[in-house]
């Protein structure tokens, strides 16, 4: 941000491609933050014994989301 924000003077006033950046590229990071969370509950859960072999939705879930949060990096990296 700060390289985008001072060497190429992208603020949120240089119009609609300056919003777009920051609005798209902090929304993927607050993502990447959930899911960051999200691991650490799972490796929590885990050490706990919560997961079984028939029991382990939560351990799924988490997966599903990180690979949402992929699809949407390949979608920010591609078309813009």
């Amino acid at each position: 941000y700060m390289h985008a924000y001072n060497d190429l003077n992208l603020t949120l006033d240089a119009g609609i491609y300056g919003n777009t950046f920051f609005l798209l590229t902090g929304f993927h990071g607050m993502h990447v933050t959930l899911g960051t969370v999200l691991l650490f509950v799972i490796f929590l859960r885990i050490l706990k014994g919560h997961f079984t072999k028939d029991k382990h939705f939560a351990f799924q879930a988490a997966a599903w989301y990180w690979h949402f949060v992929d699809v949407v990096w390949l979608c920010l990296f591609v078309f813009y």
